[in-house]
């Protein structure tokens, strides 16, 4: 891993996030990107856009026509970028996760379609870039590359998936480098739709507290430079940590409940730490899915103390959601730099809000910002149709 970048409710970039994941700030605040006063709920975590785009190979007449995922992609983009020292290169495959895009244009387009049937204005450019694929022709674009762009659409896994996917690119040789991550932006429509399904928190979430009452929606992007180790060390680069492993598992059990035993997601763990070659003994934190919802942590406690066995007692887990929300597409790749974070520090992101750890949890929660130096780190991604999916990193030394 030669560089990552992201964008979340903390703010924009690398050391501003590691700063608040490190001290388990809470970054949620009243909707003000739509009218949500018709919701249950009121809070989310929003971004704060910069208010100039990072400079690229893109003209003023294409930044203007970028929305706001797009926009985040890009901050994203930049950095991991940046950080990576890479050129242009002929052939440099994207793999990106994401489950709405740029959903907000294509709300829009139906808006304008219903109140104003006759009016063309912006529609064309609306269809043309609620396409997912084009917020990845844009980075292909920006920096300077050509390749395969691929768009992995996984619900809560996506980022994750797309992740693991590029691993499996470079690691089988079909890839040299990949650029990979993931993106989602708020918008009424997927906020109004979690909120029938009472899904969202009144409350900023708690994961694993016993009196959680859901989960908090948030938006965010990552995006991380992924090359083979061989060309990373020829060409000297910094490199930020190593992905050793990656499970993927569909357990087909219910459109939006996992598995109460959880059986794909301790599959999707095992799974991962056998391409890793690691046992639970030798994982020092784990980043759980946690979403706060009462059946996806009591499913995923279930799942991780079968997985970790003995271990689960003194493993500390905990999930960063917390902070920001639930980032849905882009939540995977965030959480897998906030892991990469974690072991170049050598720190555990807490959950400060927490009150009271449900039962459930043979594990240890990380509730206060805590120093410890990690060799080796675990991610879980969980999502609806039984997405499950884990990766696993180790700390460059």
């Amino acid at each position: 891993m030669a560089g990552a970048g992201l964008i979340t409710p903390l703010g924009a970039g690398w050391d501003v996030n590691a700063d608040g994941f490190r001290a388990g700030t809470a970054a949620f605040r009243p909707v003000s990107l739509f009218d949500a006063s018709r919701q249950r709920t009121k809070i989310a975590g929003e971004i704060d856009l910069p208010a100039m785009l990072p400079p690229t190979r893109l003209t003023a007449k294409q930044l203007r026509r970028l929305n706001r995922a797009g926009r985040m992609l890009l901050v994203a983009g930049h950095e991991a970028w940046t950080q990576s020292g890479w050129e242009p290169d002929e052939h440099l495959p994207v793999v990106l996760g994401t489950t709405s895009g740029e959903m907000a244009l294509g709300q829009d387009y139906l808006r304008q379609a219903l109140d104003t049937p006759r009016c063309r204005q912006r529609q064309p450019t609306r269809v043309a870039y609620s396409q997912v694929q084009r917020q990845g022709l844009d980075l292909c674009e920006a920096f300077g590359f050509q390749g395969p762009v691929t768009i992995i659409a996984n619900a809560c896994a996506s980022g994750a998936n797309a992740i693991g996917h590029a691993w499996e690119l470079v690691r089988s040789g079909r890839a040299t480098r990949v650029l990979t991550g993931g993106y989602d932006a708020l918008c009424h429509l997927t906020f109004a739709g979690f909120d029938s399904l009472q899904a969202l928190a009144p409350t900023p979430c708690r994961p694993f507290d016993a009196q959680r009452n859901g989960l908090s929606l948030g938006e965010g992007a990552a995006v991380l430079a992924l090359e083979s180790l061989d060309h990373a060390r020829r060409r000297g680069a910094d490199i930020r940590a190593e992905i050793i492993g990656y499970g993927a598992v569909t357990d087909v059990h219910h459109l939006t409940q996992p598995h109460p035993e959880g059986n794909a997601a301790l599959a999707a763990m095992t799974a991962a730490c056998a391409a890793a070659r690691v046992t639970p003994e030798q994982v020092d934190y784990v980043n759980a899915h946690g979403t706060a919802t009462p059946q996806n942590d009591a499913t995923e406690a279930a799942a991780i103390n079968r997985w970790a066995g003995s271990r689960a007692d003194s493993l500390p887990v905990s999930s960063t959601k917390a902070g920001i929300g639930h980032l849905l597409g882009a939540a995977g790749a965030v959480e897998a730099v906030v892991c990469l974070m974690a072991l170049r520090g050598g720190w555990l992101p807490p959950e400060t809000a927490l009150e009271k750890t449900d039962p459930a949890c043979r594990f240890p929660v990380v509730q206060a910002p805590t120093d410890q130096r990690i060799n080796v780190a675990l991610s879980n991604s969980f999502g609806f149709g039984g997405a499950n999916a884990s990766l696993v990193f180790r700390r460059w030394s």
